[in-house]
């Protein structure tokens, strides 16, 4: 990574600062390795201004996959709303086949196992793994790292909470609060609110299907855009997976990936 100590043209800045030929920085560029503040840049010409960073990344960053990380073990992406992570049966574009066709660029063996997995119309952070020791890896412990969301909830709550219920799921896959079945428990913290909604910091201790929903649904206030659980329209859901603080099983090193939050 490379500090831009005055304004310039990318490619005099990446000849001047890389030990790449133009040939080879015109490739890079094409093909969207050249990233400008955790941001891909393909136009030689970019001007780049004081204080930003240039980095080259050796993998392919395709257009229509937001990568925030990538190494020979893992691949963290920022998961649009109205995606699936996996497939259900019925829909044909997912965040694993769109991850799974990118890795299948460099080698049709290529291969790409999913850790874990947000909902459809949650957006944010996920982490697959390329190998299926690594997969069960970091699934052994997940249980140990933070995830972090942003949500807008319908109504007003206390200025921090702790959320406990025993969920159980019923043949329509609807999740509710029930005297018995897994226990989830959500942390959550308010950060704004005003005459309607509230903003809220969440960090979840547990990984139970639709937990922070039906939590918040439970406690009166729903999640903002939550049809299934809370009844209330708006444009999306609104619950963003912002910030994951992981440890690697293989190195002992924390960490921290963070999406590149867009207003809900």
């Amino acid at each position: 990574m490379k500090k831009v100590l005055e304004s310039q043209e990318l490619l005099l800045f990446l000849f001047n600062n890389f030990n790449y030929s133009h040939k080879k920085i015109k490739s890079l560029l094409k093909n969207n390795c050249i990233l400008v503040d955790d941001k891909i840049v393909t136009q030689y010409n970019y001007l780049l201004k004081k204080g930003q960073t240039v980095k080259i990344n050796k993998y392919n960053r395709p257009k229509d996959i937001d990568i925030i990380y990538e190494d020979k073990d893992i691949i963290v992406v920022d998961k649009p709303y109205n995606m699936l992570t996996i497939s259900d049966g019925k829909h044909n574009t997912t965040l694993y086949n769109l991850v799974s066709n990118y890795v299948k660029k460099d080698n049709k063996k290529n291969k790409i196992f999913i850790i874990h997995r947000l909902d459809k119309d949650t957006s944010g952070l996920v982490i697959f793994a390329k190998n299926e020791k690594i997969k069960k890896l970091y699934q052994a412990n997940w249980h140990n790292f933070t995830r972090k969301y942003i949500a807008i909830v319908v109504g007003k709550t206390k200025n921090y909470g702790v959320l406990k219920n025993y969920l159980k799921e019923n043949s329509n896959h609807y999740v509710y609060v029930s005297d018995k079945g897994d226990i989830a428990i959500t942390e959550y913290k308010k950060i704004k609110e005003n005459d309607q909604y509230t903003w809220l910091d969440i960090n979840i201790k547990t990984g139970k299907k639709n937990q922070i929903r039906v939590q918040l649904a439970y406690n009166e206030t729903p999640i903002l855009g939550d049809i299934k659980y809370g009844k209330s329209k708006y444009k999306r859901l609104c619950l963003h997976a912002y910030e994951l603080i992981i440890t690697n099983p293989l190195t002992n090193k924390q960490m921290i990936f963070k999406s590149n939050m867009k207003a809900f």
